[in-house]
Parts: structure tokens; C-alpha cells; sequence
């Protein structure tokens, strides 16, 4: 699991189109890397919603808004046409970027426990470095939380 202060861990996954996008490549940038259980559900949808609503933001800051879950790139096409997505979303169907930011985590759910993706973000300032490490947070307003953060790396 990354530390604040240490180096993002570098990944490559496909995006909604199949291309395939390297974390490193937004080095200059901030990055707002998050972690969400499941396209189209409806936490998962609001919190996509929000981020896109703030792109303009995001952008005059310098700052790209990445999504991350095990769902596959044509899910994530659908996502985001469906909902007019702004926002990068990436596929990460083995698992193994979720396993290398921690956030592949054992939870219970009506009584069942199995493993899912802990709704977390990193932010990530323009030399790579982790500024910011926030799990199991709440979809409604975390978008403007966040934006706020990148405010103050500014």
C-alpha cells in the first residue's frame, strides 16, 4: 500500500476505448486517481457525475481525474456514454493495481463477506509523489472535496 510522500506506483490499464494509458504519462500534471466498486451503480454514478461536473476545475488546475475498477473497457464505455463522463476510466479487471494501491479489500454486505474495491483516492502532485491517501470515502461531495485539495497543492 502506498505511503504519502512516496512515489505513486506506476501501472499501464486500458481505458473506455482500449487505449492503453500509463500513470507516468501524466507526470507535469496532478492526478486524482480513484478507486470505485462498480460502473453504473448508483454511489459509483454519483461520484463519476460529480468529478465530471468539476472537469472545467480540475483542468484550469493542471489536475487529470482518473477512475479505476475491475470492470472491463466496453462497461466503461457504457458508463460513460450513458452518463456524459468526463473523466478517464480505466480497467483493471485482474486486480492488480487495486491490489498495489490497497483498496482490493474484504468487506460484508448483507450478512456475506467477499472482497471488492474499497471506494478510495490518491492524490497525486505533478512529480509523482502521493499527497493525499483517502479510503472508504463517501461518494456525495467527494468531488469537491477533493478539488478543494488540489486547490491548496496549487
Amino acid at each position: 500500500m502506498p505511503q504519502l510522500g512516496s512515489h505513486a506506483p506506476d501501472f499501464t490499464l486500458p481505458d473506455a476505448d482500449m487505449e492503453l494509458i500509463k500513470l507516468s504519462r501524466y507526470k507535469g500534471k496532478n492526478v486524482v486517481l480513484y478507486f470505485y466498486p462498480k460502473d453504473d451503480t448508483p454511489s459509483c454514478t454519483q461520484e463519476a457525475i460529480e468529478f465530471s461536473d468539476l472537469i472545467e476545475e480540475f483542468t484550469k488546475r493542471n489536475t487529470e481525474v482518473v477512475g479505476v475498477s475491475r470492470d472491463d473497457c466496453l462497461s466503461h464505455a457504457e458508463f460513460r456514454d450513458k452518463h456524459g463522463l468526463a473523466i478517464q476510466l480505466l480497467s483493471d479487471v485482474d486486480g492488480k493495481v487495486c491490489e498495489k494501491y490497497g483498496v482490493w479489500k474484504e468487506h460484508e454486505k448483507e450478512g456475506v463477506r467477499k472482497m471488492g474495491i474499497l471506494r478510495s483516492t490518491f492524490v497525486i502532485d505533478k512529480s509523482g509523489t502521493i499527497r493525499q491517501a483517502l479510503y472508504g470515502v463517501t461518494a456525495k461531495g467527494h468531488a469537491a472535496e477533493i478539488l478543494n485539495i488540489i486547490k491548496e497543492l496549487q
